[in-house]
């Protein structure tokens, strides 16, 4: 499907089963492909994400079986490969692209690891640069900094790492599950400050279900204790999306609701979890169990009652955030959103083109290195704008929340597929006609 039409809604109500989060699901497949033992994982995301890792593993002669829909048996190669050449092609997946270089360059082997265009654009050179301290080989095959890459055997001369911490968690992800496999003691020393540590807390606690402890001060220096091997923890679930839940409570907010997430709940490790809390900020009415999170908005008071707009901080929810960057159409007042520079090497540029798009809907627009300022319209939304989504899951989901204001149109909806790919269907349900 080229586009999509969404009519104007008149509220949004309902509950919504999530599913699995995307970076829980590529992280266990990725741990459990090198753990001793066979492991269980259950409610594992299906999507073009994590369909990546999973042909990838494979590839790399990892045995994986599809029990049912959702669960999938993965047998642990005990911290090796049998695969030792293979070319691998990524697509888009960040969270299969980055840990799998730090893996495979510290494992050993030759290598080829490429991607979409997209991919090829999205840096990497800190990553690589942090590698190469350990005298890993890895070469660039295209622009430097920049995947395509290859990957030779090398001799890994462990020595404490550094790495900088304010362009992509994924980096210091992928080192921290990499490293056991020296079966030696590492550190990791972090420079500057580390962007979206609740990613790099998920990676820790991941780590923790199959054995592996990390010691980390201040979130600038981490210790992995060797020697140290991946445990099969036998079975495992993994969670709702925390990101995904955010596109449902948001439209809870807008709409009045209520809207009940189910899947995830104040229990969970993932950092987006916290946008329920600017929504609250923003004036809606949050509620939380164990596993689900519910947001409306509360009784009208006056007849003009709607969200406020915030100036909020970020980096604790940097997927999240972009919601709250449609959200903020539907607040009263200028809202900001600070902290967000990682937006820029993300599936597109995302700061350029929320504000882009944004401006379509008639909101005047600020955009910075690291921040965005949104104000909505004056009067109400323009009706009918085509929103161009840049082949970014994300986009197309944040900006379907217009349709509780005036329709709109969504080019390329099918990028969902990434994350979320019965999202529309799933918000049909909760739109109210």
């Amino acid at each position: 499907m080229d586009w999509l039409n969404l009519p104007v809604a008149n509220g949004a109500r309902g509950i919504v089963q999530l599913p699995g989060s995307k970076s829980i699901s590529n992280r266990i497949l990725l741990l459990a492909a090198l753990a001793n033992g066979k492991t269980l994982v259950r409610d594992l995301l299906i999507s073009d994400d994590t369909t990546q890792m999973l042909n990838a593993l494979r590839a790399l002669g990892i045995t994986i079986n599809q029990i049912s829909k959702n669960d999938f048996s993965v047998e642990g190669g005990g911290g090796k490969f049998p695969v030792k050449q293979a070319d691998l092609f990524l697509g888009n997946a960040g969270t299969a692209f980055r840990p799998l270089v730090a893996v495979l360059a510290i494992m050993g082997g030759h290598y080829r690891l490429s991607g979409v265009p997209r991919m090829h654009e999205r840096p990497i050179a800190d990553l690589v640069n942090a590698l190469r301290q350990l005298n890993a080989s890895v070469t660039y095959l295209g622009n430097e900094g920049f995947p395509p890459l290859e990957i030779k055997p090398a001799e890994i001369q462990n020595k404490i790492i550094t790495i900088k911490g304010d362009v992509s968690s994924q980096f210091l992800s992928g080192l921290l599950m990499a490293l056991p496999l020296t079966g030696e003691t590492a550190t990791i020393i972090v420079n500057g400050t580390l962007i979206s540590k609740p990613y790099v807390e998920l990676t820790l606690a991941q780590m923790a279900r199959f054995g592996i402890q990390v010691t980390q001060e201040n979130w600038q220096r981490f210790t992995l204790p060797g020697p140290q091997t991946y445990k099969s923890p036998g079975e495992i679930i993994v969670e709702g999306d925390a990101s995904s839940a955010s596109y449902f409570l948001a439209a809870g907010a807008i709409g009045g609701g209520p809207v009940r997430v189910e899947g995830v709940g104040m229990e969970s490790l993932q950092g987006d979890i916290h946008f329920a809390d600017a929504l609250e900020k923003m004036g809606a009415h949050i509620t939380k169990g164990k596993n689900w999170i519910e947001s409306s908005l509360p009784a009208r008071n006056t007849s003009n009652h709607q969200l406020k707009a915030i100036d909020l901080d970020c980096n604790h929810i940097p997927d999240a955030a972009m919601t709250l960057a449609t959200t903020a159409l539907f607040a009263k007042g200028t809202t900001t959103l600070r902290n967000i520079a990682s937006w820029r090497v993300k599936e597109t540029d995302r700061i350029s083109a929320m504000a882009k798009e944004l401006r379509k809907l008639g909101a005047l627009i600020e955009e910075g290195k690291d921040f965005i300022r949104i104000t909505p319209p004056a009067t109400s939304l323009t009706p009918n704008a085509i929103i161009d989504t840049y082949d970014d899951h994300r986009m197309a989901m944040c900006f379907s929340l217009v349709s509780l204001g005036a329709p709109v149109r969504i080019n390329n909806p099918g990028c969902v597929v990434k994350t979320f790919p019965d999202y529309f269907e799933k918000l049909a349900m909760i739109m109210l006609s």
